[in-house]
């Protein structure tokens, strides 16, 4: 281990003991909330200093089965001591990849609830049954997890499917799982509306954002315009009477939000606005990974709404995340929310980067 790899963790070591220190303080043991701050902090660090340690202890147990290849004579504790370092020696350079993977900053954003927005792409009536087909998808994957979902805005065509449909997902580390959803899906299938039985290939966009909450990202009411009108279903069905739908126009970026999703007016304002702060914070954070692309080449992207990153082959029961290169053949269980086995994978190989990556 260099140097600096070394120092970076003992000053994480030192930050540990200071905060186990602090917690036992009177000053913060019966102040809740500066307990819980000191406790979230510990517990971000935990893993990093446990596994550190480990690396600490067996390191100096390679130093004494070194000094008894060097000094002792007798041939069987010299046997007992080669064999021990070649374990520690294995041991060690794991610990080092796992504590390289563990330095990288996480992601701030794995924790929060998220907004998803699918919209239909090239493909005519069968993109926006695709698109129906995607939220169905991530409903049943939602569920499995014990996620909830809200609709925020729904665009429905005329054959049941969706021009474009907003969602948000609440849950236990919600983004960490769905963050790699971001991008082109395409599915290759026979269409209902095909009487010829030809595979026609649409497309459908999607984009995964954290929500942002009011510390997050600040807006000011007097850069957003608010158009209200009735809102309105598929053939222009009138869905209520009163002018509840709202249109938001966000005007530095040009940003248009409508949600016409609650029968009451400020509802789907308060929506239009959350869509409106996660949106703003995920061009901030696109922004700032452009500046920085140089560092993540060697992460497995996600969120980018122009890569097509996923192929959904109906009739081969495939589907293929490009990114990786990787395909499961079982399209059929991941349509009905069988989502895991990709995710774990995408995980996987962004695992494996950073450890390819230098510190």
């Amino acid at each position: 281990m260099d140097t600096i790899t070394r120092e970076k963790l003992l000053a994480v070591a030192r930050e540990y003991d200071r905060l186990t220190h602090a917690m036992c303080t009177p000053e913060v043991a019966v102040n809740p909330d500066a307990y819980r701050r000191h406790a979230k902090l510990q517990a971000e660090i935990s893993e990093l200093v446990h596994c550190f340690r480990r690396y600490e202890a067996e390191e100096a147990r390679l130093a004494e089965a070194e000094h008894i290849l060097r000094e002792e004579r007798d041939e069987d504790l010299r046997q007992l001591a080669a064999e021990e370092k070649d374990l520690l020696t294995t041991s060690l350079d794991e610990l080092e990849q796992e504590l390289k993977v563990l330095l990288v900053p996480g992601d701030p954003n794995d924790e929060k609830n998220t907004i998803v927005e699918i919209r239909a792409g090239t493909g005519g009536e069968e993109a926006g049954l695709f698109v129906g087909d995607l939220f169905r998808m991530y409903s049943r994957y939602a569920e499995s997890k014990g996620w909830r979902i809200e609709t925020m805005n729904a665009n429905p065509t005329e054959l049941g499917g969706y021009k474009e449909i907003c969602f948000q997902v609440t849950g236990d580390r919600v983004y960490s799982q769905l963050k790699w959803e971001g991008g082109v899906h395409r599915v290759q299938r026979v269409p209902e509306t095909e009487a010829q039985g030809r595979i026609h290939t649409s497309a459908v966009t999607v984009a995964v954002l954290p929500e942002a909450e009011e510390v997050d990202i600040a807006i000011n009411l007097e850069d957003i315009h608010f158009d209200v009108y009735r809102s309105s279903g598929p053939g222009g069905q009138s869905v209520n009477t009163t002018d509840s739908a709202v249109r938001l126009t966000h005007k530095p970026t040009g940003m248009v939000i409508t949600i016409q999703d609650e029968k009451s007016q400020h509802k789907n304002k308060a929506k239009a606005l959350r869509v409106l702060r996660s949106r703003l914070l995920a061009l901030k954070e696109e922004e700032e990974a452009a500046a920085r692309s140089e560092n993540r080449r060697s992460q497995v992207r996600s969120g980018d709404r122009s890569e097509k990153i996923r192929t959904y082959n109906f009739p081969q029961n495939r589907v293929t995340d490009h990114r990786i290169n990787y395909s499961q053949h079982n399209l059929d269980r991941v349509m009905e929310g069988e989502l895991q086995g990709m995710i774990d994978a995408l995980i996987a190989a962004d695992r494996a980067a950073k450890l390819a990556a230098p510190l």
